[in-house]
């Protein structure tokens, strides 16, 4: 068992590093973070396109490729569906992925149209998961999209899906925006592979989900957000102020 791998069976929760680029890897591997993820979400507004598979793969092989040689901690690729809604091309994608380093992808069944995301057949990640590990040992996290598109029966659902993903060969659950604790215990009690979590406002304290028997916390676009903001605010006083002060340490 790999350290990436070592890293969901340990006692207390992965606390996931979410970066974008290279000197956010940095800085995060600088911190103590003990690997890193990377944020499709921030990757792709940082590149100019909205979420959802706008930007290429070789768009995003190139950035990728920049973080996993910047640090030598595991990196973990956000690779949303899979970029191709073929089984046989995304596995040939996750080994070129692979082949420079990485050691772990999300894979979701959600597919964003518009803007707005759907739930997708489950079958379709189920044979895209087969697919890469027919030709690849990278760490897949599956991720379902239960809760983000108000399933009626989330809950229910998210077991069923993981359990197909599991039995397919997926090592890892991403199930975002599952929150409550009595959920959370009920999820943990029927899947036995390592659930990942999403912080939000009201997710339960980290050490909480050590108890119920989460294994991975993640942030994704989160700090990229709150980083943004702040950017925007200083352009907008320093241009109104022309104080210097605005944007000087």
């Amino acid at each position: 068992m790999n350290k990436f791998f070592q890293l969901h069976h340990q006692e207390k929760p992965l606390l996931l590093g979410n970066v974008w680029d290279a000197h956010s890897a940095k800085l995060a591997e600088k911190a103590g973070y003990e690997a890193l993820g990377s944020s499709s979400h921030a990757i792709a507004y940082s590149l100019g396109y909205s979420d959802g598979e706008e930007i290429s793969f070789d768009e995003l092989f190139f950035v990728i490729n920049r973080i996993v040689t910047s640090v030598k901690i595991p990196v973990s690729v956000d690779f949303e569906a899979g970029y191709s809604s073929y089984p046989h091309e995304v596995a040939k994608y996750v080994k070129k992925l692979e082949d420079i380093g990485v050691v772990g992808i999300n894979l979701e069944d959600g597919i964003v149209k518009n803007g707005k995301r759907t739930l997708a057949n489950e079958q379709n990640l189920v044979e895209k998961i087969k697919a890469i590990k027919s030709s690849s040992s990278v760490f897949i996290n599956a991720r379902t999209d239960t809760y983000t598109t108000r399933y009626t029966d989330a809950l229910g659902e998210s077991i069923r899906r993981a359990n197909l993903y599991k039995e397919a060969g997926a090592d890892g659950i991403f199930v975002p925006l599952l929150e409550d604790t009595e959920e959370i215990k009920e999820f943990v009690s029927a899947v036995e592979i390592p659930l990942n979590l999403f912080v939000t406002q009201t997710l339960p304290s980290y050490e909480k989900l050590g108890k119920l028997g989460v294994k991975r916390i993640s942030h994704g676009a989160k700090q990229y957000d709150y980083l943004m903001k702040l950017s925007e605010d200083i352009f907008q006083t320093f241009l109104k102020t022309k104080d210097y002060k605005t944007i000087l340490n």
